[in-house]
């Protein structure tokens, strides 16, 4: 039988305001994600048995059994066979690798339904655009006509516990976004408006890891940028430029300083 294939592409939270939290713990957020233009490969082989065999980069301690988000959502849609899971992703990172290899899952075996019992990022990683996220990630909408945005982004291979960075968080209830976003006309305008927003789980996450500011503070001194910020509960950041050549200035620039730190290129949207 002919292998299908699938992608899952790179989850970025623009925005991350913490609105509150629930009395079963769950944090309520208000977030702006974007997907990159490059992700983890997903190939499907039916067969009578479900197995994952897990390649790429970043394979090493991605569990292939029940542990794994992928054999989790292939499970609820009731479907059997070999998936070759190509790990691109760094791991532990807040780009919502997991996440998005479930959603890039339920895609491929037209079984949307069980998004949101795979975790709070899985639903809006179904889509795979932008998106608001909204609730515990289990309310989201679409955003439409939002510009590309030319984007780097640096992990310096640490890992943080999200748990960790959520119980860490002080202020439990800051304001969400404004209820109607602008619109934009460009991408200038829309970095413009992002440098106003914030996330909140910025701090905690530093105080795990101090890198985390180098990063940002890094980022920040590089020509044409227009805004530095964490994404998720880190420790993966993004620099937001004005274009292309800026970005692959960028990229020569901290691949040279930093030979040890993941850098990646990227296109969001």
């Amino acid at each position: 039988m002919t292998a299908e294939t699938g992608f899952a592409p790179a989850k970025v939270n623009l925005t991350l305001h913490v609105t509150g939290q629930r009395e079963d713990g769950y944090h309520l957020l208000d977030s702006l994600v974007a997907f990159a233009d490059f992700g983890d490969y997903l190939t499907f082989e039916s067969g009578p048995l479900l197995e994952i065999e897990v390649t790429g980069p970043f394979a090493r301690g991605v569990p292939p059994d029940n542990r794994n988000l992928v054999w989790q959502a292939a499970e609820l849609a009731q479907w059997t066979g070999r998936i070759t899971l190509e790990k691109n992703i760094p791991h532990g990172a807040g780009l919502g690798g997991g996440s998005a290899d479930a959603a890039a899952v339920l895609r491929h075996l037209k079984a949307p339904q069980f998004a949101v019992q795979l975790g709070a990022d899985v639903p809006a990683c179904l889509a795979s655009q932008y998106r608001r996220m909204q609730g515990i990630g289990d309310r989201v909408s679409p955003l439409r006509g939002l510009p590309p945005l030319w984007a780097v982004l640096v992990n310096p291979n640490v890992q943080v516990s999200t748990p960790t960075v959520f119980r860490s968080l002080q202020q439990k209830q800051s304001p969400p976004m404004p209820v109607e976003l602008p619109p934009f006309k460009s991408a200038r305008e829309l970095m413009y408006w992002l440098g106003e927003q914030r996330n909140d789980l910025e701090r905690p996450a530093i105080a795990m890891a101090p890198v985390i500011d180098q990063v940002l503070k890094e980022l920040s001194t590089l020509t044409d940028i227009s805004l530095s910020r964490m994404s998720g509960s880190g420790s993966t950041c993004f620099g937001l430029f004005n274009n292309q050549g800026s970005v692959d200035l960028a990229v020569l620039d901290l691949r040279r300083a930093h030979p040890d730190w993941w850098v990646r290129d990227c296109v969001l949207s």
